[in-house]
């Protein structure tokens, strides 16, 4: 695995964003920013994918990021979940959800990929090890 000192480095923590900034814009427009419970669930539930990432790699050790990966995983699925909601209520249209429902996967299966690439790496506890 490739040395990466900063959780910014990590093209999926850089996706995560992306799909965060994205979900906040979609959330200031039209009806959905009406719809408080479920705009401000996605916003936290977007925000938790990079937040959970970032705090992963901060715990230094291959396991607890790995575990937090999931977490973010975790939250990477329940955007999409949420994205189904405002589907359902007319906030977003068709092409808006598939591209946003996209992205969100997309994250999802390169937090995955990353998790395999870090269990297939060499042992050892300082995950800014080679």
């Amino acid at each position: 695995m490739p040395k990466v000192d900063r959780f910014e480095d990590l093209v999926c923590w850089q996706k995560a964003r992306e799909l965060a900034g994205e979900i906040f814009e979609l959330t200031c427009q039209g009806s959905f920013a009406k719809d408080y419970a479920l705009r401000d669930q996605i916003n936290k539930s977007a925000g938790s994918v990079m937040d959970n990432i970032a705090e992963g790699f901060g715990r230094g050790s291959r396991q607890e990021f790995v575990n937090f990966l999931v977490y973010a995983i975790g939250s990477a699925n329940e955007v999409k979940s949420q994205l189904y909601r405002a589907s359902d209520r007319n906030h977003i249209t068709k092409s808006v959800f598939e591209q946003t429902y996209d992205k969100a996967d997309h994250t999802a299966k390169m937090m995955v990929s990353l998790i395999n690439t870090i269990k297939r790496s060499a042992t050892g506890k300082d995950l800014r090890q080679n």
